[in-house]
């Protein structure tokens, strides 16, 4: 059956099966009893409960679904069943390929150096309408010019990036993800004036990816004094990117037909719907709600996705070790990149091993219990990265399985 994200009457109704983990894990564990670990799940009413809250947060501004974050083909397609989500925000050029053979409107995130995939793509008039590319210097354009010549391709259509980053007072300094070279409003122009001049390109979208602000937790346990400056951080650093977007889009606009202006990201779907320069966000990870989204204060997602795994060891009597479970995330280390350990409860990483590529032995209130053959259940800490460690997921309404949904990786896709 395919994945539907369409409201129901028992998910309004009924309260959040989530709010009692004793109820929710343990419904999870029944229907998954006959499966061997490693597998991954995604639970049908969390999935769904955050995808119309994600709607809501946006405020009416059409969410272009990051794909990078599910890598789930049927959730995609579940998503974009849904009025609020429009478009697809790719990856890589060869992912977005891919997905064009079906869906009309996507943007690669980041620029492609990927002569293969622009060949393809630029011999084909209706993947070059349907796929736009993502460009923040002239050398962009050389890239996809020297692979076939303005005159003996289709129009390629692109995105200019504008830095959303912030350079906030010392000692603090620039704050945000180091992606375009293009800061302020008059780079906008001149890029985008240099971008019409060339023959074979048309200007159809600006984006500005505000990691700063979507990306950084401001409500975590036990850290009063770093939620309150990173809340200070995203105030200010909203101020400042709303009135600099604001101008540069006026600007681009003056001499371009812009389609799109892309911004945003799960984080911040409540602020950046309140800019006015902005006509769609991204955002993707707010569907699977990796446990980094348990840090945020303006809003509280349900944990859709989730992987199990195998008790093998007993080294200790109030101990247990699972195979595997170094599934770490990218970013910066340290032990909020690990996966979480959430069913049972009371379960902690050992300090001097934590998550291991082989094994990951725990202690806490629930380890005495375990036994060989048992589970323990885990959340990972960023979305779409599960996906690549797993050729599906299982899907679970209620206390049954209702459907397997292979992950890119299960299609053999690798778009890395």
């Amino acid at each position: 059956m395919a994945i539907s994200l369409t409201a129901h009457e028992r998910t309004s109704a009924s309260p959040a099966p989530w709010r009692s983990p004793e109820k929710y894990w343990s419904s999870i564990d029944n229907a998954t009893a006959g499966e061997d670990p490693p597998f991954g799940v995604l639970h049908i009413d969390a999935l769904r409960f955050n995808a119309h809250d994600m709607i809501r947060r946006a405020a009416g501004t059409p969410i272009r679904i990051a794909s990078k974050s599910v890598r789930v083909r049927s959730v995609l397609d579940a998503a974009l069943s849904l009025p609020g989500f429009e478009g697809v925000l790719a990856y890589t050029l060869p992912e977005a390929l891919w997905l064009a053979e079906s869906i009309d409107d996507v943007v690669v995130g980041y620029p492609t150096a990927d002569r293969a995939a622009i060949a393809q793509l630029a011999a084909s008039e209706t993947l070059a309408s349907r796929v736009t590319l993502m460009v923040d210097s002239a050398e962009h354009l050389d890239a996809i010019d020297a692979v076939v010549p303005a005159d003996k391709r289709t129009v390629i259509r692109v995105c200019l990036e504008l830095d959303a980053s912030w350079n906030a007072p010392p000692p603090l300094g620039r704050l945000g993800t180091w992606r375009s070279p293009i800061h302020s409003p008059q780079a906008a122009r001149s890029l985008a004036e240099y971008i019409v001049s060339r023959p074979g390109f048309e200007l159809v979208g600006m984006m500005a990816y505000e990691g700063q602000i979507a990306g950084v937790p401001d409500r975590e346990p036990g850290k009063a004094a770093m939620n309150a400056l990173v809340g200070w951080v995203k105030s200010q650093s909203r101020a400042e990117l709303a009135e600099r977007r604001g101008e540069a889009v006026a600007l681009v606009r003056e001499i371009a037909d812009l389609r799109f202006v892309n911004g945003g990201g799960t984080g911040s779907l409540e602020s950046t719907s309140h800019d006015d320069s902005v006509t769609e966000i991204a955002a993707g990870s707010g569907l699977f709600a990796g446990h980094l989204f348990d840090g945020f204060r303006a809003f509280d997602p349900a944990p859709a996705a989730s992987f199990a795994l195998s008790v093998v060891r007993k080294p200790r009597a109030d101990m247990a070790t699972i195979l595997g479970g170094g599934w770490i995330a990218s970013g910066p280390p340290g032990v909020e990149r690990l996966p979480k350990p959430v069913w049972p409860e009371g379960l902690r990483m050992m300090p001097r091993e934590m998550a291991g590529e082989v094994q990951t032995p725990v202690e806490g209130v629930s380890a005495a219990r375990l036994a060989i053959g048992d589970r323990v259940w885990l959340r990972h800490n960023k979305s779409g990265e599960l996906s690549e460690r797993l050729g599906e997921f299982l899907v679970v309404d209620g206390d049954s399985i209702v459907d397997r949904v292979p992950t890119y990786r299960g299609e053999g896709k690798a778009f890395l």
